[in-house]
């Protein structure tokens, strides 16, 4: 496998318009001037401040092809409205990362896919370093398979940590099976981002109008997901971890109080895997991305786990929160140091992005 500076080198001399999963990505300077836009720049108490989005989504066709699978939506493919939409808004840094779709994937088709996908994001981050950063796709339905694709991601593509599942077909991230992708993260000290797989959740109730296989059942797989990490102990076991959960955590900030209180009236409940700490302390050891929608929600959000827990995402290129940036600009009772962190303070810091 070439190895990183070999990834650098290459994608330098492509620097003008580089060829990444079938669509030219024109420089950042091209963009700008195709689109007429001037690049927005987020300023806090008079100093600029650079922002990140840890949850931007993108795809790589022929990691897809693998599978028989093509993009859908084409917005998902690398191009140069994603620049333009990124100036627009005012996201300096996107860490990119792409939803599983191979979990079912026999052993060998799922090491050439992910080694070609992680290939192809490493390739592109090395041609725009100052506009994207990404996170390693594993195949965690092979659990020490995903720790070397981890490791290999990290230490030899440079991306800046691992993007998973909330679930792999029914198995909770908290299986015993997933300690060794647990323990690589821990030890490699870097960022997990945990999105939920949508409609292999299973929810059967969530049918018919409104979307709620999504709305409701996305954030609800989170909120699944992260309980099981919590009550069954692997966050005590692999208290190292740097986890960020999507779209908010889900459900559990708002309602953790409830954890607590299961396990006072209910003790027996809670004794199979004694924990070190009360349930909702665990939540201050999590990361969050900013979408929860609201001021107040966020203002809450920031309540329950502490400000310097939330990095901004936007779900590009889904439309859910364009206004990210003013979404947290606009948040009363946060401070600028706050503001300034969840922009892209904090995120900088956990990804290793330069200020």
């Amino acid at each position: 496998m070439p190895t990183r500076r070999e990834f650098i080198s290459h994608a330098a001399g492509a620097m003008a318009g580089i060829a990444f999963v079938g669509c030219g990505l024109l420089s950042a300077r091209a963009a700008r001037a195709q689109s007429g836009r001037r690049r927005r720049e987020v300023v806090v108490s008079g100093r600029r401040v650079k922002t990140v989005d840890v949850h931007a989504h993108c795809a790589v066709p022929e990691a897809m092809a693998l599978m028989g699978l093509k993009v859908e939506p084409q917005a998902l493919i690398m191009g140069q409205d994603r620049i333009r939409a990124m100036d627009e808004q005012g996201i300096d840094v996107e860490a990119l990362s792409v939803n599983p779709y191979w979990y079912k994937a026999e052993r060998d088709l799922a090491r050439q896919l992910i080694k070609v996908q992680n290939e192809k994001l490493a390739e592109l981050c090395a041609s725009q370093p100052d506009r994207f950063v990404a996170f390693a796709s594993v195949a965690l339905q092979y659990p020490d398979l995903a720790a070397e694709q981890l490791e290999e991601g990290v230490r030899k593509l440079g991306l800046r940590g691992g993007s998973i599942g909330a679930s792999v077909y029914g198995e909770e991230l908290s299986d015993p099976k997933f300690h060794p992708f647990w323990a690589k993260a821990e030890q490699l000290g870097c960022l997990i981002f945990i999105h939920p797989q949508g409609g292999n959740a299973g929810f059967e109730r969530l049918k018919g109008n409104g979307g709620l296989s999504n709305v409701i059942g996305n954030p609800l797989e989170t909120t699944i997901a992260l309980s099981h990490l919590i009550f069954e102990g692997t966050l005590d076991r692999f208290p190292g971890l740097k986890i960020c959960a999507a779209h908010g955590g889900g459900y559990l900030p708002s309602y953790a109080g409830r954890s607590d209180a299961g396990c006072v009236t209910f003790p027996e409940r809670c004794a199979k895997v004694p924990l070190k700490k009360r349930p909702t302390e665990y939540l201050r050891q999590l990361y969050y991305d900013s979408i929860v929608f609201t001021p107040e929600a966020l203002r809450h959000l920031a309540a329950e786990v502490g400000s310097g827990r939330i990095v901004m995402g936007t779900d590009y290129p889904f439309p859910w929160m364009k206004t990210s940036v003013d979404h947290i600009l606009d948040t009363p009772g946060l401070n600028d140091a706050e503001r300034a962190a969840m922009l892209g303070g904090t995120a900088s810091r956990l990804l290793g992005i330069k200020s």
